[in-house]
């Protein structure tokens, strides 16, 4: 067997090229590969001693050449294929190894030039795995480090790798080729007429790998699968460890994104409780458990069948409070061993964990996207993500009645739930919970509404409370409700027309009201 070892990463190349120089496994290499390799030892045969050329242009030409390429096309069932590689004196390559220049992490270092970027687009290294890949019936091409260990396990103990192997091999390695591509349009395709990078590249090129199967999509009727990006952030959903419980279902996994985003916007010890992708109760404690216990009350008929989503390691007495209710998921950064024994009588419970990002949980928003994408007819709309954190100096106090510090920490609070329920939002907070959600509505007044009465069945008293509304009040009427209501502080973007007319209303009703010039909607 012959092999071709020309790698950027040298990361385990060494005691692979040893592995298979132990097999008897004739070694071919490139340049800084083959010096390495003769240096520790191994008798290898540099690629222009096969092709007659000397590496050329800077080593921008090494292995394009019928020598390289020939071995690596050559169908070994077809007779004029090997009657060729004779003629020419061409050895078949039965084993590639190959990774890239490093373009995507040229790329993301600060101050990167376009001439650095162009010199890290490797041509002979795409073009040698391309030609492995799609004779992969006789060639097995390597493109990860991770793949040695097992590919050389299979040497070793069969001498030859099966179909099975090679097939899967080439794939991967058209999948890195794809990435790859995708990566150097996604930047080039950025760089404008004046040398600036736009923010949104000329060619959208999604880049995903396939986590798993979902038994149905939204609906039974429909086929779904649950994809991570290639390089998850550190606290993202895509990175959750499953302890227990059945298998997650595509509503699953998109109510328990909600509830995480949610929770991680907190730094004191948070419940979020999400049901058909809004929150419907949320609340900070001193503990999981009072977290809960506050959050649950917000509304508890909607809780039941709910995803509930801790940002603190779960103990044995919130686990025991959360049991008594039925929960289709439930998220946390960790769990006591006592936690996880109360859930084990509830086999179908899924228990998820995932774990925080570098830093704790002042780092959580290394978990949040860059980008927001949404399907249309046969096109997308991207957008930056809506990471904007409200600070308390941002507030504008806009009413004669000044906010008390309760009142800002409320008004923060609700501000902060209402970023994740959908537009037309209205959320009542009061002590660092939620005390009605009104969520999707078409009219803003409607939300408010349905905020009051989801209070009102809950039996929470919204007297004092505070309203965070996630677009402004188009007119009084929406102040008014939430007044009526019992509210006594509303946060609000501000901005309309028709914005001096719901001062004087907060005036006049003698709550007080501030502007954020944020808004927050979400569909």
């Amino acid at each position: 067997m012959n092999a071709l070892l020309s790698v950027s990463d040298k990361t385990g190349l060494l005691e692979f090229a040893r592995g298979l120089h132990a097999l008897g496994i004739t070694l071919n290499s490139t340049g800084g590969t083959a010096q390495m390799l003769a240096n520790a030892g191994l008798p290898v045969t540099e690629v222009a001693s096969l092709t007659g050329f000397p590496e050329m242009l800077d080593g921008r030409v090494k292995t394009l050449h019928p020598k390289v390429h020939g071995g690596l096309l050559a169908r070994r069932d077809q007779a004029a294929h090997m009657q060729a590689l004779a003629e020419h004196g061409i050895a078949p390559i039965d084993l590639l190894v190959v990774n890239l220049y490093p373009f995507e992490a040229t790329v993301a270092k600060p101050g990167c030039t376009l001439e650095d970027a162009i010199e890290n687009i490797d041509i002979g290294g795409p073009a040698m795995v391309r030609s492995a890949a799609k004779n992969w019936k006789d060639v097995a091409v390597l493109t990860d480090a991770q793949q040695y260990p097992a590919v050389l396990q299979e040497l070793q103990q069969h001498g030859k790798l099966p179909d099975k192997t090679r097939f899967a091999l080439a794939v991967a390695a058209f999948n890195r080729i794809s990435n790859y591509d995708a990566a150097i349009s996604d930047y080039l395709s950025r760089i404008q007429g004046d040398g600036s990078h736009a923010l949104f590249s000329g060619q959208a090129n999604g880049r995903f790998v396939k986590l798993q199967d979902l038994r149905y999509g939204e609906n039974p009727h429909q086929q779904a699968a649950f994809y991570r990006d290639l390089q998850p952030a550190p606290g993202s959903l895509v990175t959750a460890q499953q302890l227990q419980g059945k298998e997650l279902s595509y509503n699953n996994i998109a109510d328990a994104d909600a509830a995480w985003e949610c929770v991680k916007s907190f730094a004191e010890p948070a419940c979020v409780i999400v049901k058909h992708a809004n929150p419907c109760g949320v609340a900070v404690g001193s503990s999981p458990l009072e977290a809960y216990s506050k959050a649950l009350q917000t509304d508890p008929t909607s809780a039941f069948g709910g995803i509930i989503a801790f940002n603190r390691v779960l103990d044995e007495a919130g686990a025991l409070a959360v049991s008594k209710q039925f929960v289709e998921v439930l998220m946390a950064p960790g769990y006591s061993p006592e936690a996880l024994a109360v859930f084990k009588a509830k086999i179908n419970v899924r228990i998820l964990q995932i774990a925080l990002p570098p830093g704790g949980a002042s780092e959580w928003s290394n978990g949040r996207n860059a980008m927001d994408i949404k399907r249309v007819g046969s096109g997308l709309l991207m957008q930056t993500a809506d990471n904007h954190v409200l600070q308390l100096a941002d507030l504008k106090v806009v009413s004669q009645v000044q906010p008390t510090p309760q009142q800002l920490q409320d008004l923060l609070f609700a501000w902060t739930v209402a970023k994740y329920v959908k537009s037309n939002a209205i959320v009542f907070c009061k002590n660092g919970m939620t005390m009605g959600v009104g969520a999707g509505q078409m009219s803003r007044l409607d939300s408010a509404r349905i905020a009051s009465i989801k209070a009102q069945h809950a039996g929470l008293a919204l007297q004092g409370t505070a309203v965070a509304s996630d677009a402004f009040f188009p007119f009084r009427d929406g102040l008014d409700v939430v007044v009526d209501a019992g509210a006594t502080s509303v946060i609000q973007p501000g901005g309309s027309m028709r914005d001096q007319e719901v001062i004087d209303a907060a005036n006049e009703r003698g709550v007080a009201m501030v502007f954020t010039a944020v808004r927050h909607f979400r569909h």
